[in-house]
């Protein structure tokens, strides 16, 4: 059991004793103590002051003395007012630590078949194109997000939404076939996915073009754009496809191929996968059945012009488009669709889709559609909304190709982690091997972390260059702080020390401190958890390793002559090395052994 929940436990009884109150234990949360206060944590007794009819500092006293007088884990404490100030008894703090060391899989809860089955939707690409950076933000907050709702006991699917019909991917089509003489992967030795986007950049460049043609010979610049060549064929391409045409079909059927094995090979360098991956082109027809349905029951209604709606006034929404005259589908529908086919293949207890801040009136929306066609999960489907990632420059553009290309930059994050490891002589007497090896695991490592320490719910900027660093709220840093804490171990094994025994040390303020941070692991790992947040475990390893740093620097480990007082720090070690690889882990990021 974590001091923490001593501490809850404690007090809860307390306040049952001293004043009839029923405090739920889980309720009571202790915080650190700040530096500027003596104790360790801290308990504010404001909610039992109506019960207790006395001041909030004598509230506090009585508190406080009774556990004093009932709990062992209390040493001491003091009153600021409302706020108990708590003193852990030193040599407690060595149960704490052995329990941690003890404990396989520290801070991390296993889910049994009784456990809630969540589903996580993330990455959600069109065919069209690339991955990007902003599409790396939303998988690896996907995939992260993942880890931890397993890490909290959880039975968790990872899902993926291709896009892989509709007009986008018929612009693409016809720019291959119009200006690129039948060029493959192989022919021209590019990336499936890039060869199609470069497609879909070129339809764009001359579709501007004929654009502006027409209306320099008078036409204004609406009509100009609906009576282009271009989109006129892409239009009647993507009638064709609806038609089931072979020869259309086939030219789908091959550059989405030429795509897929592209995302492939981006996935498998992110360290990402899926359960599970659904294609809107075999979702939609659902999503259609399911709406006439909806109609047939009087939960939707048709429009003369044959159109169907759903009316959300009741909800305090406007009328929402389902089905448009001619019959077919909007993204709403497919993703109703979409949803019927995973209810059917999963009995999900909640559903989780992670798409930008941009898309929350659309979850809004569908949340109730979905409730009142009766998804029992619908009305609590959680759109993980995250903000936009934007370069130092601005915003990206995919049909002005001026995205950041994800293969590209997770390239560039590792050619810059060799140099910068190579310049600080972090890998010095490796093979080229190591060195190219540490690189990959340095070079994403920064990458993953950049974008998972911010706050999801904000936009950002992602530097290059500051992620990379080997100094501050990094990922170099922590892999950096891992490396050199397994090196001590290694040390220390091949020196045959650490195994006198520890329980009787008095702990000093550092390795309180230290163990007190590792106390925090598992509540914050729930925490997480419960925000949806990753930058709740990245903030977390930041501190965690700066701690060991300021420890590392204040205490000898390997010289230190007393061998119960050396023991205890490198359990202490140990425990944190541990604690790091499995937080780093959960935001899907590697730590190296050596650096």
């Amino acid at each position: 059991m974590s001091i923490d929940n001593i501490i809850s436990q404690a007090t809860a009884k307390a306040v049952k004793v001293l004043y009839g109150v029923d405090a739920d234990a889980a309720s009571v949360a202790p915080k650190a103590t700040p530096k500027d206060f003596e104790g360790n944590l801290t308990i504010v007794v404001f909610p039992w002051v109506k019960a207790a009819r006395k001041a909030p500092e004598a509230v506090a006293t009585e508190i406080g003395q009774w556990m004093l007088d009932h709990e062992p884990a209390v040493n001491g404490f003091n009153v600021v007012k409302g706020f108990l100030n708590i003193v852990i008894t030193p040599t407690f703090w060595n149960n704490v630590l052995l329990s941690i060391e003890e404990t396989p899989d520290y801070g991390v809860k296993h889910a049994s078949e009784e456990s809630p089955l969540v589903m996580v939707e993330y990455s959600s690409p069109n065919t069209n194109k690339p991955l990007h950076l902003g599409h790396l933000r939303n998988i690896l907050l996907g995939s992260s997000l993942s880890n931890i709702l397993e890490a909290c006991g959880n039975r968790v699917v990872k899902t993926n939404i291709v896009n892989d019909r509709g007009i986008h991917i018929c612009k693409s089509m016809l720019a291959w076939k119009k200006f690129f003489n039948g060029a493959t992967p192989e022919s021209s030795g590019m990336k499936g996915d890039h060869l199609v986007g470069d497609c879909y950049v070129a339809f764009d460049k001359h579709y501007k073009a004929e654009v502006a043609s027409l209306v320099a010979s008078g036409m204004d610049e609406e009509q100009a754009k609906n009576e282009a060549p271009l989109m006129k064929e892409a239009r009647e391409m993507l009638r064709r496809w609806e038609e089931n045409d072979p020869e259309v079909r086939a030219l789908w059927a091959t550059m989405n191929g030429w795509v897929y094995a592209g995302f492939d090979e981006s996935y498998k360098r992110m360290g990402v996968g899926f359960d599970k991956i659904y294609y809107e082109s075999r979702t939609y027809l659902d999503g259609k059945a399911k709406v006439l349905e909806g109609l047939e029951k009087g939960l939707l209604y048709r429009k003369d012009d044959g159109s169907v709606w759903a009316d959300l006034t009741g909800e305090g929404l406007d009328h929402k488009l389902l089905l448009r005259s001619d019959g077919t589908s909007v993204y709403m529908t497919q993703d109703i669709g979409t949803a019927k086919q995973r209810f059917d293949d999963y009995k999900i207890d909640k559903m989780i889709y992670v798409v930008g801040n941009e898309q929350n009136y659309h979850f809004q929306v569908l949340s109730i559609l979905l409730d009142r066609l009766g998804f029992s999960w619908g009305k609590d489907l959680v759109h993980f909304s995250y903000g936009m990632v934007e370069l130092p420059e601005g915003k990206m553009k995919s049909r002005e190709g001026t995205v950041v290309d994800a293969d590209d930059l997770m390239a560039e994050m590792v050619a810059t982690a060799k140099e910068v490891a190579c310049s600080l002589g972090k890998v010095d007497g490796m093979s080229e091997k190591e060195i190219d090896d540490i690189a990959e695991t340095v070079g994403l490592g920064a990458l993953k972390y950049f974008l998972l320490k911010v706050d999801p719910r904000k936009n950002m900027v992602f530097n290059p260059k500051e992620s990379i660093d080997f100094n501050g709220n990094t990922g170099p840093f922590i892999q950096y702080t891992y490396a050199r804490i397994r090196s001590v171990l290694r040390r220390a094994e091949e020196q045959g020390l650490g195994t006198a025994e520890y329980s009787a040390v008095v702990p000093n303020e550092r390795e309180v401190a230290l163990i007190q941070r590792l106390s925090d692991f598992p509540d914050t790992v729930a925490e997480a958890g419960r925000s949806y947040a990753p930058s709740v475990i990245a903030n977390y390893a930041y501190d965690l390793v700066k701690e060991y740093n300021q420890f590392y620097h204040d205490c000898s480990i390997l010289r230190e002559e007393d061998a119960a007082v050396r023991s205890l720090r490198l359990a202490l070690s140990d425990a944190t090395a541990r604690t790091v690889k499995t937080a780093m882990g959960l935001l899907g990021i590697n730590v190296p052994e050596r650096m």
